[in-house]
């Protein structure tokens, strides 16, 4: 059994961690105001942050009827509970972590003072913090049982995937022994003060070669304190899909267009709306087709946080599809803040611990594999907030994505039904070209495409004549019936 209280932990938050945090890409250097500001947060915090660290083993650990109980309390997250059953864990470690409630009140003074560089500075390094000190504890967990020849899990915390923020207080209820004076409070919402904080559970297992086989279970690969001794695998943030979540790639064997039937479902019952699919379409996705006939897109999708006085977001969703003959596979899913974008920021999951919110928003990649037709029989949210802090939403949003994209290839594939080689458009002259020039019937779908820059498919033309609206005239939303679409295919070298 363990248990430990550390009032004086190491606070030296690794300066690359710091940097992403705030938004910097790795290859950017800290200069001027930038540098200043977080050279004298690192400084206060050094000089007044209060930082501690908790944990104690449990006495007992059980999982019946699809339940976890913790020393008799009951609490239910699938995620854990299979973590726990795959690695056949027999106990588990009960750890907070805490910043202190010193920081949060020095942010505060400075939003108040309004010195929002200072307060953001802060608060990001508080974030910093809480992760920093979740990793040192992992690492001294791990030192712990390996000597006892165990293995510890990735922890997991209420608020994280498939576990319900309301079991905070049960879970805060557990650990006895924390001191007051040290101590963390749950709010009604379930969340922490101070808020930089984190409630954690460490699964504990004797089968570290069953640990080893679980790709998913390594809990190295989501601990980023690199000298450890004890590492069985490297760091890594983003999973990368197996190969038997990726469909194989078939022969670049030619056919003719003609013989290919459509890959997509043209009657589709979509769950969005139309006009909205139309709006989108035309406005926030870009498809490139290259000459192997895969497929990127990108998609700009535009929200608002759920508190924090509703600020604007923005985020990429990239999604590579594979050849039309092959159903349009979707090979690679991604999801990231715009550059730029700081709305993310403001969402309450992400202040809490913006690691665990941006791990979970990399990995979700829903239908990855499986051809972009399924999207239609995809059973997810019906609705979602403008936020990333669920799950459900985060569910929510990809169905618009791949839905949006399904409806602009169904239009492309009826454009070219008995289209076998299209002509280029003239430059200035939206549509000229269309269906004009000599064809070749044998082909390939790859030939057909490459030489196209740019193709545009125009409604009602004299409804919106400027090619790419101004700002104002996009805010008309439903004023302008016209749905533009353009997709921008890469030239032929």
């Amino acid at each position: 059994m363990i248990e430990l209280i550390d009032t004086f932990p190491d606070v030296n938050v690794d300066p690359a961690e710091y940097k992403r945090l705030l938004g910097y890409p790795p290859e950017r250097v800290l200069e001027g105001r930038a540098r200043e500001l977080a050279d004298l947060t690192r400084a206060w915090y050094a000089k007044n942050g209060k930082p501690w660290v908790y944990a104690r083993q449990v006495e007992t650990l059980q999982i019946i009827n699809g339940s976890i109980l913790i020393e008799g309390t009951t609490f239910s997250s699938p995620r854990l509970q299979k973590t726990l059953q795959e690695a056949e864990a027999h106990s588990a470690i009960l750890v907070a972590v805490s910043a202190g409630p010193e920081l949060e009140r020095e942010a505060q003074q400075c939003w108040a003072d309004e010195k929002p560089d200072e307060y953001f500075f802060l608060e990001v390094f508080g974030s910093a913090v809480v992760e920093h000190l979740t990793t040192m504890t992992g690492a001294r967990l791990c030192a712990w049982a390996e000597r006892d020849g165990m293995a510890v899990l990735p922890h997991y915390s209420p608020g994280y995937p498939e576990w319900d923020i309301s079991q905070q207080p049960e879970l805060r209820g557990l650990m006895k022994s924390l001191p007051a004076a040290r101590g963390v409070e749950v709010m009604e919402s379930g969340m922490l003060r101070p808020k930089k904080s984190l409630l954690a559970v460490f699964g504990l297992t004797r089968h570290i070669d069953r640990v080893r086989k679980l790709s998913d279970l390594i809990p190295c690969e989501n601990c980023s304190f690199s000298p450890c001794q004890y590492r069985r695998a490297s760091y890594r943030r983003t999973r990368v899909p197996s190969e038997t979540e990726l469909l194989a790639i078939p022969s670049n064997k030619s056919e003719d267009v003609s013989s290919i039937a459509p890959a997509l479902d043209h009657l589709a019952k979509y769950l969005v709306n139309i006009k909205a699919l139309e709006r989108w379409a035309g406005e926030r996705l870009e498809l490139k087709f290259h000459h192997d006939g895969t497929i990127d897109a990108m998609f700009r999708y535009e929200g608002t946080t759920c508190s924090n006085m509703g600020r604007a977001l923005v985020f990429h969703y990239h999604v590579k599809l594979g050849r039309r003959e092959e159903g349009y596979p979707i090979r690679e899913q991604k999801c990231r803040p715009a550059p730029g974008d700081e709305g993310h920021r403001f969402m309450c999951r992400y202040m809490n611990n913006a690691e665990h919110l941006m791990t979970a928003i990399d990995h979700e990649k829903p239908l990855l594999g499986r051809p972009l037709n399924e999207v239609i029989s995809w059973h997810r949210p019906m609705m979602g907030s403008g936020c990333y802090c669920e799950p459900e939403h985060r569910m929510h949003k990809w169905g618009l994505v791949l839905e949006t994209i399904h409806f602009a290839l169904v239009r492309w594939e009826k454009a070219h039904e008995n289209d076998a080689k299209p002509v280029s458009p003239s430059p200035g002259i939206p549509g000229e070209g269309r269906g004009e020039g000599s064809r070749d019937s044998s082909s390939s779908l790859e030939d057909q495409t490459s030489n196209i820059q740019h193709r545009t498919f125009n409604v009602e033309k004299e409804m919106r004549p400027h090619p790419n609206p101004l700002p104002e005239y996009r805010a008309r939303g439903s004023e302008g019936a016209l749905i533009q679409e353009t997709y921008k295919r890469e030239r032929s070298e």
